[in-house]
């Protein structure tokens, strides 16, 4: 398995590559936030060698422009992952089913050069969806010993604790199969 972590503007922008094969920096949010550390997180892990990937933290409502924007301010890269975030809003929300369904849509058709995975925790996968769609791959939360989220469904990408940053694994054998997956998908 390999090593990897997801960083926002809560986190430093010199955070700690050692022994990670990837890393996944919160873009956007919505239609309106952008992350102020952004570009230099996204230099750190390129500096680093890193397989990169941006996500968006996705509301309710407009889908379309939600794509745009998050597709116009993550960085532009084959091989770089883009990734959606669906969990509860701060004010209580979330989009639906159809509305994840359709974000990953709107933004593979933009960037089809591009994989593009759900990240959702173990209770919107199991309680909340109904579609079982993922895009390119599944990103699961589960704070569970790394490697062994609690789910049937396949996944790639594990989270499985925030404790002191978000940890996760990849299920490849190597960086470079991480890599050739993302620049082929």
């Amino acid at each position: 398995m390999l090593r990897g972590i997801d960083v926002s503007a809560y986190q430093s922008s010199s955070y700690d590559t050692d022994g990670l094969s990837f890393v996944f920096i919160k873009a956007t949010e919505g239609r309106s936030y952008i992350n102020p550390k952004l570009a230099a997180q996204t230099e750190r892990a390129r500096d680093a060698g890193l397989v990169v990937g941006f996500y968006h933290f996705l509301w309710p409502g407009n889908l379309s422009a939600q794509a745009d924007y998050f597709v116009a301010h993550a960085p532009d890269r084959p091989g770089d992952i883009l990734a959606v975030d669906w969990e509860t809003t701060s004010d209580g929300t979330h989009a639906s089913n159809a509305e994840k369904d359709l974000f990953i849509r709107k933004v593979k058709e933009r960037r089809p050069g591009n994989p593009v995975v759900l990240y959702a925790n173990r209770h919107y996968w199991l309680d909340v969806d109904r579609t079982s769609y993922a895009g390119d791959g599944l990103w699961i939360a589960d704070y569970v010993a790394a490697g062994k989220p609690r789910i049937r469904a396949k996944w790639r990408f594990h989270q499985y604790t925030d404790d002191p940053l978000d940890k996760n694994v990849a299920d490849f054998p190597s960086k470079a199969a991480l890599r050739e997956w993302a620049e082929n998908v």
